[in-house]
């Protein structure tokens, strides 16, 4: 329970603004986690919620809704990069938060923080490769590629370099165990950004294939969209917005000018009526929730 109570949905508010629920209708929350955005979506108006979540662990939390809300309700598991074949019916909206959930990165035993000392998991799915797979395994190059590309960690060569050379001696096999490798590389400042924030973020994205699931999750909402249907993203890191912002940009109104003298035209074929720009939390929600500082919102309304 006390996981649950530390659960704070971002900009909750703001998502039930642009998604807008409406009596009758039917939503996805493709991320449900600890369930903050549905229950929030289903007490807002007489509608139906479908969940997705690829994590076991999210059943206790979907069975207790499912007994509060009856057939309003109904949970689907598996990757929201599947949303197609996990969501056979038109829909009225679909709401993403992208990430690690607050449930996950708490859970000690997960392996996604570097706070506390667990194995070096990471799994969101609890199955698959493992962030220790990757760091034990993976050639120092394939390493220092993935720790730039993902982490945008500008040192991730001479941490890939350390990562060799220790495990040619000992498995690793902890958070604190590869954390205290890169701190051989980037030493800790009190008051700064811990400077293994990025490897780990890099390892997060590669063992659960954040971005691909991302990139399919996008296209499988759209194409499920009725007609005024909603799409809502919440992200937090710079390449999942540059993915949510290109994809709304691509599949957007495009305007047309046939002469400098004529007005310009919106083509008919763009999926999206309208887009927004990128919409950021309160301060208020960013000094009650620290986790929701770096978090931005895009939506798309379809055609």
């Amino acid at each position: 329970m006390a996981q649950r109570e530390r659960h704070i949905p971002v900009m909750l508010s703001e998502v039930l603004q642009y998604l807008n629920p409406q009596k009758g209708e039917i939503y996805v929350d493709a991320t449900f986690g600890n369930g903050g955005y549905t229950q929030a979506i289903l007490d807002a108006a007489d509608c139906k919620v479908i969940a997705l979540d690829r994590d076991p662990n999210v059943r206790i939390r979907a069975n207790e809704l499912k007994n509060m809300y009856g057939a309003r309700f109904e949970f689907r598991s598996g990757q929201f990069g599947d949303f197609t074949d996990l969501v056979n019916e038109k829909i009225n909206g679909a709401v993403f938060d992208i990430g690690v959930s607050s449930m996950q990165f708490d859970d000690a035993e997960r392996g996604f923080s570097f706070a506390k000392e667990a194995a070096l998991d990471m799994r969101m799915s609890c199955e698959g490769l493992s962030a220790a797979d990757i760091v034990n395994t993976y050639a120092e190059k394939d390493l220092a590629d993935l720790i730039y590309q993902y982490g945008e960690e500008r040192k991730s060569r001479q941490i890939a370099q350390k990562i060799v050379e220790y495990r040619r001696k000992k498995t690793i096999e902890t958070t604190t165990e590869l954390a205290e490798i890169i701190y051989t590389v980037l030493h800790k400042h009190g008051g700064e950004i811990d400077p293994a924030t990025r490897t780990f973020q890099a390892l997060r994205i590669a063992v659960n294939d954040e971005l691909g699931e991302l990139e399919r999750g996008l296209q499988g909402a759209a194409g499920r969209l009725l007609s005024g249907g909603r799409l809502v993203v919440v992200d937090f890191h710079s390449l999942e917005d540059r993915i949510v912002k290109t994809f709304m940009k691509e599949n957007g109104s495009q305007k047309v000018r046939v002469s400098k003298y004529a007005p310009a035209l919106v083509a008919d074929n763009s999926l999206f009526a309208e887009t927004s720009k990128a919409i950021m939390p309160t301060a208020e929600e960013c000094a009650r929730n620290p986790r929701s500082r770096s978090a931005k919102l895009r939506y798309a309304i379809r055609r």
